[in-house]
């Protein structure tokens, strides 16, 4: 909960499975009474069974039930719940759901609209980043306007680059190019990968860090001040998804380490950031440096090892 959540009687969880159990564990701690949205294939789950309340939201498909904000919104007003908490995945990350709950007059157990519009957008993340004082890897300003610039960049920063989308997320809309001609033909099929998974097929330029390590820092913010969890370890990956993470990361330098955690409390505090959060790097692992690629506006999936 963030330090809103003091003054919530009753919270609705606009999420399933897992994550709606620890939600609902938590709340309990907290004396706060609980409302769990369901689909009608879900009335029997663990969470439906725990919370104070159930509420049916609509059919099996999650397009017509945990994704359907209006039929959230409703199940909202219509058992005066105070506060939501959307958990992971579904709406965890949608601008216009936070502004939403938000204009009912409801919290929302996470980061504001303008705050998951901005660091949801890789390219925009990456800008606070920078006025952050927070490294990046080298690369484009922003998205790239089409092949001519981004052959630029590429032949600016030198090869291999990558091409990411900017609205991307689970390692899609990723295209890896070692020359000239690879970035020619891989840029129209990461722009259209990032189109069908994401509705934008905006892309920008990175340097492609050949030896390096994919290193988390867990962050909770209060919209002003905001303190880290210490760090993860994620390398280990198959087709750009995590198979394994843990915590403490290991073999890494206690300055790195240090300053990891430090400059990600400087860009949350720097986007007054709210909630729970992550945020992640690229450790350089030649030339022993972390560049800030990417932020989670959201409560963590993965269950780190200690």
């Amino acid at each position: 909960m963030t330090s809103q959540g003091s003054g919530i009687k009753k919270l609705l969880i606009a999420n399933r499975g897992e994550i709606a159990v620890r939600i609902i564990r938590a709340a309990r701690d907290l004396g706060i009474r609980t409302v769990q949205v369901v689909s009608e294939a879900d009335r029997d789950m663990l969470a439906a069974r725990m919370a104070d309340e159930v509420v049916v939201i609509g059919p099996a498909p999650a397009a017509k039930s945990y994704l359907d904000i209006d039929a959230v919104l409703k199940a909202v007003s219509e058992s005066g719940a105070d506060a939501v908490h959307p958990g992971y995945g579904f709406l965890s990350e949608s601008a216009e759901f936070a502004r939403r709950v938000s204009e009912l007059g409801v919290t929302f157990c996470g980061p504001d609209a303008a705050t998951i519009e901005r660091m949801g957008d890789k390219v925009n993340a990456r800008t606070a980043a920078i006025e952050a004082g927070v490294p990046v890897v080298p690369g484009s300003d922003g998205r790239v306007a089409g092949l001519d610039a981004a052959v630029e960049v590429a032949e600016r920063i030198g090869y291999p680059v990558m091409i990411k989308a900017a609205a991307g997320g689970g390692g899609r809309g990723i295209r890896i190019a070692n020359t000239r001609e690879e970035l020619i033909a891989a840029l129209p099929t990461a722009m259209n990968e990032a189109r069908a998974g994401f509705g934008d097929d905006g892309v920008y330029i990175e340097a492609f860090i050949r030896n390096a390590r994919h290193i988390e820092v867990q962050i909770l913010g209060d919209g002003t001040r905001a303190v880290h969890l210490f760090e993860r370890e994620c390398s280990l990956q198959r087709r750009r998804q995590k198979v394994w993470e843990e915590a403490p990361a290991v073999a890494l330098p206690d300055s790195v380490r240090a300053d990891l955690c430090a400059a990600a409390v400087r860009l949350a505090e720097g986007v007054s950031y709210r909630g729970a959060g992550t945020l992640e790097y690229l450790y350089d692992m030649d030339r022993k440096a972390f560049y800030f690629i990417e932020m989670n506006t959201r409560i963590q999936v993965e269950h780190p090892i200690t």
